[in-house]
């Protein structure tokens, strides 16, 4: 049946013509988010995957196919949950945690590894920060780690209507919303990071986001590495979609 994901499914398959694997995505809702997962066909009591963020209607796409082909050679499950334009709030974390929750009934590790792109960074840190000790790893490729950056200069009002909330009452609560605030559990939890950022990136700053997440998690006792790309801006390159360094990350960690 053609679906939303038809365009990014059919596009891959196509790319990957003749490759033994047969990316067919299972579907499933919880409640009215479409989630997805292309599963690695592991034989493990616990399947390892990667939950990638943001999954929208034209995320993921065939720009993440060299991961994805690499990911279900090792047997690696790939995973999404579609809540539309969402930034960390309460709301969106809970049903978060009610996919993942769907995931681990349905077989997969309770310790994935979160995988934020863009503004899908910050879904998987405020998901994160306050779930420690349900992950395997957080990785990010450009991704958007606090309010005060993209969330506050772009589509303002999308980050408002998430929350709930009108402009003054957001301001005063940012600080506490703020996931790159709330790094110490994850810290303690020795929850590993990898980050590849580019330094000319003006979409999503680096110093505001990856530079800043790398210096407080730094302090705070956890390892994290941040990959920066000399020159590199917001762009779809290979530098950030077939990255060894990342994907040799998500490998381990799952």
């Amino acid at each position: 049946m053609l679906n939303k994901y038809t365009p990014f499914f059919f596009l891959l398959a196509m790319s990957l013509h003749g490759h033994r694997l047969t990316y067919s995505p299972e579907e499933f809702n919880i409640g009215q988010s479409k989630c997805f997962v292309l599963d690695g066909n592991s034989t493990a009591k616990e399947k390892p995957w990667v939950w990638y963020a943001p999954t929208l209607p034209h995320h993921p796409d065939p720009s993440h196919s060299w991961y994805i082909d690499k990911l279900l050679e090792k047997r690696i499950s790939f995973a999404g949950c579609d809540q539309g334009e969402v930034r960390g709030s309460p709301a969106s974390i809970s049903r978060f945690s009610d996919f993942y929750n769907a995931m681990v009934r349905r077989g997969y590790s309770k310790k994935p590894v979160l995988l934020g792109q863009s503004r899908g960074g910050l879904m998987m840190l405020s998901w994160a920060v306050r779930n420690p000790n349900m992950l395997g790893g957080y990785a990010g490729i450009y991704p958007v780690q606090n309010l005060r950056s993209w969330p506050m200069k772009r589509n303002f009002s999308t980050t408002l209507h998430d929350f709930g909330m009108d402009e003054k009452a957001f301001i005063e609560k940012i600080e506490e919303y703020n996931p790159i605030n709330h790094l110490g559990r994850m810290a303690k939890s020795k929850v590993p990071m990898y980050i590849v950022h580019g330094d000319s990136d003006q979409v999503v700053p680096l110093a505001e986001n990856s530079g800043l997440v790398q210096e407080r998690y730094q302090k705070l006792g956890g390892k994290v590495e941040v990959e920066i790309v000399p020159g590199a801006r917001h762009q779809v390159t290979d530098a950030f979609f077939k990255s060894k360094n990342l994907i040799e990350f998500l490998i381990k960690q799952s």
